[in-house]
């Protein structure tokens, strides 16, 4: 069997770095998306000294529309085949939906969401035509739920969610698997860029990174559709479907709010 190319999003810190790293050790190829060349050529540098793998680096940004088209051209002038599509690249926001700037929330979409559909509809035929390789979006328990305090982010993390469950659904039978890796809070630079530091939320024990991304790469070999990260985020996420809606609002909106008033 040849050898696996997989495409990372977001590759240039926290899940997406980690991932990177576990499928490095699989042998894989690896293709590094993100903003940050020097990041990004670091990792490439370490995945190539510790497992012997050749990485390219693409510097992205995903909050552009016209970037997966890029990136779909780029591949195919370089007769590049990616088997392996992680979509990481994802950001959030904290504050009430009508306060927080449009156009950080319409970037978020078009990050959490568009790009998404779009390199996944790009990618996802030429995997068919092969019958094999697949698909692990970093969605999030956050998709669970409604997030008030959190809106859009919640919304594009239920989206993830559900469109993973969907496709998986189609592709059953292709050869072609789809994962949705569904994190808690996590040990990254998520919650500073969120400004979600101060929340309860994120006050409480948080996952690290890397043992995250090695739930997800699990689940992904072994076939699984949904990957909670986590025994507390699984009972959390169950909880969620037992409890009434408006209790499940009321307890997302005090885990999003700030514990201390900010400035």
């Amino acid at each position: 069997m040849s050898v696996e190319t997989v495409l990372v999003t977001g590759a240039s810190s926290g899940i997406g770095s980690e991932l990177a790293r576990c499928f490095a050790a699989d042998g894989c190829r690896l293709i590094l998306v993100a903003r940050k060349r020097q990041a990004l050529q670091a990792l490439a540098d370490e995945l190539r000294e510790g497992h012997k793998t050749q990485s390219e680096v693409f510097p992205a940004d995903l909050s552009q529309p016209g970037t997966p088209a890029r990136i779909f051209e780029h591949l195919q002038v370089n007769g590049t085949k990616v088997d392996v599509l992680i979509n990481n690249a994802g950001f959030g926001a904290v504050g009430d939906f009508a306060k927080l700037a449009v156009e950080r929330q319409l970037e978020m979409v078009q990050v959490n969401v568009t790009s998404v559909t779009h390199l996944t509809r790009l990618l996802l035929p030429g995997m068919i035509e092969r019958h094999r390789g697949g698909i692990l979006n970093v969605a999030s328990t956050a998709g669970f739920a409604p997030g008030p305090g959190m809106a859009v982010y919640y919304a594009t993390k239920a989206f993830l969610l559900s469109f993973s469950e969907a496709i998986a659904e189609e592709l059953a039978g292709t050869g072609v698997a789809v994962t949705a890796l569904c994190p808690g809070p996590t040990e990254t630079n998520f919650a500073e860029a969120a400004n979600a530091g101060i929340s309860r939320l994120f006050a409480k024990a948080a996952m690290s990174a890397e043992s995250v991304a090695w739930v997800g790469h699990d689940a992904f070999r072994q076939g699984r559709v949904v990957a909670i990260a986590g025994v507390w985020n699984q009972l959390l996420a169950f909880s969620v479907r037992l409890a009434p809606r408006f209790v499940v609002r009321k307890i997302a909106k005090r885990l999003n709010a700030a514990s201390h008033t900010q400035a």
